[in-house]
């Protein structure tokens, strides 16, 4: 018999490395990140939304309701970073996705604006309840992801690049680089360079000092890029306001706060009335309001989802990984918003600005929402980050999504259109929902035209004859 000696052995290969629960826990190695970046991609989407907790009490707060009364900014501000911080990490937790998610802008102007008047605060997000339910329904049935499926690719492509030329726009406004033209129907332009046609001030000096600074870092691939080009800007800002009391900053002004720690104040917690909103504005009219907020909050959140996820690499085929997941926690982030009183929690399009540091999983969104826990005590700190240090992310993070134009099929017809309303209407009209409508009504519209309305299916058929309707919601409203 064979005498196998010691140093004749085979030495076994060694195994793959132990991965560690973060790891397991997230996808980190599969998706090629690390918690590093996930840790940086975290905080940038929350520095780029933190504005979002200074914001929507001001929103909320200019309304009165059908009795009077208004909102506490102290609430709101409260209800606000509660429900971005439990939605966030949710997000991360069960949908494993770097999306973070808070009150939504444009849609909370419509709870304040058109439903608030109409009926008291508690029945306004009582209907917030009921819409985030109708959305949560959709994507337990399976419908909600039916339909986002059902959305040709190029239409996906187009929906990425609208919203990257819509959230460069939003950060050129929001700086004050670009603004509206007073009485514009009589002026040649409805938009202009600064607030004369041309720059000025220290604000917009910030800004473009952060927007080349950022540029250089990320072309020279350099870690931390956006995070590293805000805190450089906001300590500029901060220099320049305390110390040479340079001001016309808009709505955060950096400055050190005099206190560091502030109370919550959870007293919209739970403030609500389901049904009360039918009574006091009327059944059609209250039907017509959680029509559009189901409406607006379906297709807005569907657009970043799609957009974000595709900017991160996680679109396999054309489909996100958890889809049903992240559509179920985007859904119950509307319910959270009723209940906090903080008005409809959706994903934000300042998850970008995330990727665009490298985050790639949920860890990130788990961060973002553990800051957004911290401001419910630390508030102070959070309005230090001015717009003009913040809007450059959007502006570079807009430029990289209008690069998925590259793979639009400018060729077919079939497509040139409606990909040409998705891209244009969102930035143009704001509103991702309104792009998205038009883009699908056309695209039918020619594939019926055409003898091709089989190529559509009825999922998208039936999606634009809704969009029909939205469209032309107020001659609804006047038949019935």
């Amino acid at each position: 018999m064979t005498q196998v000696h010691l140093d004749d052995a085979v030495t076994p290969a060694p195994g793959p490395a132990r991965k560690s629960i973060v790891d397991r826990m997230f996808d980190l190695r599969a998706r090629g990140t690390t918690v590093g970046r996930e840790v940086r991609g975290g905080v940038t989407t929350f520095v780029a939304m933190a504005y979002i907790v200074l914001l929507n009490p001001l929103i909320l707060g200019a309304s009165a309701d059908i009795t009077g009364a208004k909102l506490s900014a102290a609430q709101v501000t409260t209800a606000t970073a509660l429900a971005a911080a439990v939605m966030t990490v949710l997000m991360g937790l069960v949908g494993n996705a770097p999306l973070a998610l808070a009150a939504g802008l444009g849609i909370n102007g419509i709870v304040a604006f058109q439903m608030a008047p109409q009926m008291t605060w508690a029945q306004a997000f009582g209907l917030v309840v009921l819409e985030g339910v109708c959305i949560v329904l959709m994507a337990v049935s399976g419908i909600r992801e039916r339909i986002m499926n059902a959305i040709p690719g190029p239409l996906k492509t187009a929906i990425t690049v609208g919203i990257g030329l819509y959230i460069a726009l939003v950060g050129l406004v929001s700086a004050g680089f670009v603004t509206r033209t007073p009485d514009s129907a009589n002026s040649t332009v409805p938009v202009r360079l600064g607030l004369d046609g041309h720059l000025d001030g220290w604000p917009i000096a910030v800004f473009c000092f952060g927007l080349l600074l950022m540029t250089v870092l990320m072309a020279r691939k350099v870690p931390g890029a956006v995070l590293i080009s805000i805190a450089v800007a906001t300590v500029l800002a901060v220099v320049l306001h305390d110390g040479f009391g340079v001001g016309d900053w808009g709505l955060t002004t950096p400055t050190l706060p005099g206190k560091v720690v502030a109370a919550p104040d959870f007293g919209l917690l739970g403030h609500v009335d389901l049904f009360g909103g039918f009574a006091s504005a009327g059944a059609l009219t209250a039907t017509i309001f959680l029509f559009t907020l189901v409406l607006s909050g379906f297709f807005d959140a569907m657009g970043t989802i799609t957009s974000v996820s595709a900017e991160a690499g996680l679109a396999q085929n054309g489909r996100v990984p958890r889809m049903g997941r992240i559509l179920l926690v985007d859904g119950a982030g509307a319910i959270a918003g009723g209940v906090s009183g903080s008005s409809p929690n959706t994903v934000f399009l300042e998850s970008a600005a995330g990727v665009g540091e490298g985050a790639r999983s949920g860890l990130a969104s788990v961060v973002s929402g553990l800051l957004f826990a911290a401001t419910l005590l630390f508030t102070p700190i959070a309005g230090i980050v001015p717009a003009q240090a913040a809007a450059p992310a959007l502006v570079v993070i807009g430029g990289m999504m209008v690069a998925q134009c590259r793979n639009i099929p400018w060729h077919d017809s079939d497509y040139t259109i409606p990909v040409f309303l998705t891209v244009a209407l969102i930035p143009f009209t704001y509103s991702i929902t309104n792009g998205v409508g038009a883009g699908l009504i056309a695209f039918v519209l020619i594939k019926t035209c055409r003898g091709k309305w089989r190529d559509a299916g009825w999922i998208l058929t039936v999606l634009a004859l809704v969009f029909t309707v939205y469209f032309g919601i107020d001659v609804v409203r006047a038949i019935f």
